[in-house]
């Protein structure tokens, strides 16, 4: 014990005192923030305003288009081969033409431009054009369009959780969105780290240093103080991504006053908001974050962080040693990670549809699966005694890895100059 303790403690500080890890750690946080924040902030800033030339011959869409930040419409007339060639001669975005139309069976417009257009403004041009033939066979009907949009009403749902310690608001987005962050991080740190073992064996082994280790130490104690080690930096980096993670959140709120959205001050916020139900919608949101069971949350991600990262660290030492280089390992690394990137795909598509389905379960019960199915269903709610048998399967996975791993290592850490079949493989485990 005391020889992996050594082990650990050199992979430890190692790690830890590489200016990437410091860099990492500072940045992390605003990295991920910014992966949600920067493609919506380019969208709103990066588009330029187009302008598209309407030849309209049916001279029913006069009033249709209307220019906005986005879109500015230049109304044109004579021969459409006359508009197209003129078109070519300038800087617009593209020439709309509508020729004149049969209303009940509308066809023939077209849309010319020099470059393909993106999906999002075909569809804006689709749907003026359907609105204004709507109003017309409405009028033509002897209905009034106002009349008919006034009926139109909006319903949402505030849903509430009932159990034996009374109400609490709930919002399925708002759950879905922390089952997701929380299944996304773990799917990206047992890759992170996994793969951080995998190539300090290979390296270890190239340099013919492991050589000098084993002398001292016993193949098993080397892999398991790697992979405790890596393992240990792992947990340091994300609690201080949680501290400052948690600083950040703080200013942030201090900032917007996000607290007034709280039941604390929602009806005060209310008399003053100008749009009551932006104001309604964001206390909704503010307050299913508030019912979100935190503590049990991390204390779960990170005992399901351990343990696949554990698991499938234990995989990912086996493959380092098998091989000679990086390249080699493509072989051994699909059956490897096919679980893990079939269980993101599965929670995606299926898990988060139905937390509380068959999939669901067994998916959260199978070790190579649990460690993201398990955190997706977690913040709609699963019982206790499915969380501990899924535990205790996962805690068995990984001795059961880990000891595969071991056979594989012990032989494998020696071996040069061949590349390893998969019968070998299992020759190995019996050896």
């Amino acid at each position: 014990m005391h020889k992996i303790w050594l082990i650990i403690q050199r992979e430890y500080l190692v790690r830890v005192r590489k200016k990437s890890f410091i860099i990492m750690t500072l940045l992390g946080p605003l990295l991920l923030a910014s992966i949600m924040v920067v493609p919506i902030w380019l969208a709103s800033v990066s588009d330029a305003t187009d302008t598209i030339e309407v030849l309209d011959e049916s001279g029913l869409f006069v009033n249709a288009f209307k220019d906005n930040g986005e879109t500015k419409y230049i109304p044109v007339s004579g021969s459409l081969e006359t508009q197209k060639a003129a078109f070519l001669q300038t800087e617009y975005t593209a020439l709309l033409y509508i020729p004149k139309l049969d209303l009940s069976k509308p066809e023939g417009i077209r849309l010319y431009s020099k470059t393909n257009l993106g999906i999002t403004k075909q569809l804006q041009l689709e749907n003026i054009l359907k609105k204004e033939i709507e109003t017309i066979k409405f009028k033509q009907s002897g209905i009034d369009r106002e009349v008919l949009d006034k009926m139109k009403t909006n319903v949402s749902i505030n849903t509430t959780n009932l159990t034996d310690s009374g109400e609490q608001n709930n919002n399925a987005m708002v759950t879905t969105a922390a089952g997701y962050v929380g299944a996304f991080l773990i799917y990206m740190f047992i890759f992170i780290y996994g793969v951080q073992i995998m190539r300090g064996v290979i390296e270890e082994k190239t340099n013919r240093i492991v050589e000098v280790i084993i002398s001292s130490v016993k193949p098993f104690q080397l892999m398991a103080g790697k992979i405790i080690g890596i393992a240990a930096v792992g947990l340091t980096q994300f609690l201080l991504w949680i501290i400052l993670s948690s600083v950040v959140t703080t200013v942030v709120s201090s900032r917007f006053e996000i607290d007034r959205f709280s039941d604390a001050r929602i009806t005060e916020t209310l008399k003053a908001s100008k749009d009551p139900g932006k104001a309604k919608e964001m206390h909704n949101v503010v307050s299913a974050l508030d019912n979100l069971n935190l503590p049990l949350l991390l204390s779960c991600f990170i005992f399901y962080f351990l343990g696949g990262y554990l698991l499938y660290g234990a995989l990912f030492g086996a493959v380092g040693s098998a091989v000679d280089n990086e390249t080699d390992t493509q072989q051994f690394m699909l059956p490897i990670t096919i679980p893990l990137v079939l269980s993101f795909i599965v929670a995606q598509t299926v898990i988060i549809k139905n937390p509380d389905g068959p999939v669901a379960f067994w998916m959260s019960m199978i070790p190579f699966t649990s460690p993201i199915a398990m955190m997706l269903r977690l913040p709609f709610g699963v019982p206790t005694w499915q969380i501990l048998l899924s535990m205790l399967f996962l805690v068995l996975g990984f001795i059961f890895t880990t000891w595969i791993a071991s056979r594989i290592y012990r032989v494998g850490i020696l071996l040069y100059g061949k590349k390893p079949t998969y019968r070998e493989l299992s020759k190995w485990l019996f050896y």
